[in-house]
């Protein structure tokens, strides 16, 4: 009688856990590390900086130079210890072990985006994203297989970065159903109006003011309510102040306050302009019953188009957008019921499967 087949053992790299640090790569990372734990089907480990969850590690505390940060992470040595991961699944470039470490058979690395790109599009020099590109594709020469959350990503990865397009495979990421749960809408009285992005340039805050005060002539008492942190935040804020009354800056908050923000928003908005690569915040949005408003960047459209595709609009448009978000606020966007029966497609389980199904086809 044949044994069954040991269970794949995994080794996943980071940047940061969720915890220590927001933002989109970093919740998806500790997401899919937390989905695949009590799997049987597979042993996994993780690291990243900052306090791990149960059974993560860490690299160390956030912060300090790049240099060492980038040190401390190369010599991880999980995947040398006997008997351990023979997949080392990276999430970040810079940071984590040599790809071809004696014991790591294969190397998977998931493409969140293209690093170099967002550091020109942040305001970065040139020479500094041509070095961040330079590492991006040596780091991952070696890979056996990449992953990406969406076509647009994938066609990217092929065109930009040279890689064959029979080496990547597209997973849709998974969101939180227990995290994010549906509330009946709230009273229209005082509506709201949720962005959760980071403030940076290429997310298109600046185009969602430019579109506020058209909202506000249809509805004069909605509320613009922006969450989160970034580089272009007093940019931000002062052509906000130029617009008046109705528009907050929350700056960084819980998650718990980020769910009570759900339950208080009419609907959401996702503005981006340029490099989305799927836009969790869209899902996260829809799973806690709020129809999200995006534009068709990248990605995004990925998240809402077999819900409603009237909820996409086009990225830079202040007009379109501004007539789609009163619309919104007239009452024309699903419910929470059906935007919550969307957000399930998207569960973690799902993910699970399919990344599981992965390192089972590369280890055999």
């Amino acid at each position: 009688m044949t044994a069954p087949a040991a269970p794949p053992r995994v080794h996943m790299t980071g940047s940061e856990w969720f915890g220590a640090a927001p933002g989109g790569l970093n919740r998806y990372f500790t997401d899919l590390f937390e989905a695949l734990t009590p799997r049987p089907e597979i042993d996994v480990s993780a690291a990243a900086f900052g306090a791990a969850p149960p059974g993560g590690l860490s690299w160390g505390p956030v912060g300090g130079s790049t240099w060492h940060r980038a040190r401390a992470a190369f010599r991880d040595r999980r995947t040398a210890e006997p008997g351990r991961a023979a997949v080392l699944d990276r999430h970040f470039a810079l940071y984590g072990p040599p790809a071809r470490d004696p014991r790591a058979r294969h190397l998977v690395v998931h493409f969140h985006g293209p690093w170099a790109a967002e550091s020109r599009a942040a305001g970065g020099s040139a020479l500094a994203a041509g070095a961040k590109y330079a590492l991006e594709r040596l780091r991952a020469h070696p890979a056996d297989r990449f992953v990406v959350l969406s076509t647009y990503f994938r066609d990217l990865l092929v065109h930009d970065y040279r890689v064959r397009p029979d080496a990547v495979t597209v997973i849709a990421p998974g969101v939180d159903l227990d995290r994010f749960r549906p509330t009946p809408l709230p009273e229209p009285t005082e509506p709201v109006v949720l962005c959760v992005r980071r403030l940076e340039h290429r997310m298109g805050i600046d185009v969602l003011l430019r579109a506020w005060p058209a909202v506000r002539a249809a509805h004069p008492a909605a509320r613009l309510v922006l969450i989160g942190t970034g580089t272009a935040e007093s940019a931000l804020r002062e052509q906000a102040r130029d617009l008046g009354t109705g528009i907050t800056f929350t700056g960084r908050i819980t998650d718990s306050e980020l769910t009570a923000w759900y339950g208080r928003a009419a609907v959401t908005v996702v503005p981006s302009v340029a490099l989305e690569g799927f836009g969790l915040i869209a899902l996260e949005s829809l799973a806690a019953g709020r129809a999200p408003v995006v534009t068709e960047c990248g990605g995004l459209p990925d998240s809402v188009r077999d819900l409603d595709p009237s909820l996409i609009v086009a990225p830079g448009d202040a007009g379109a957008l501004a007539a789609r978000l009163a619309a919104a606020l007239d009452g024309t966007v699903p419910g929470p019921d059906r935007c919550r029966a969307h957000a399930e497609i998207f569960s973690w389980a799902v993910a699970a499967d399919r990344h599981i199904a992965l390192y089972r086809e590369l280890t055999g």
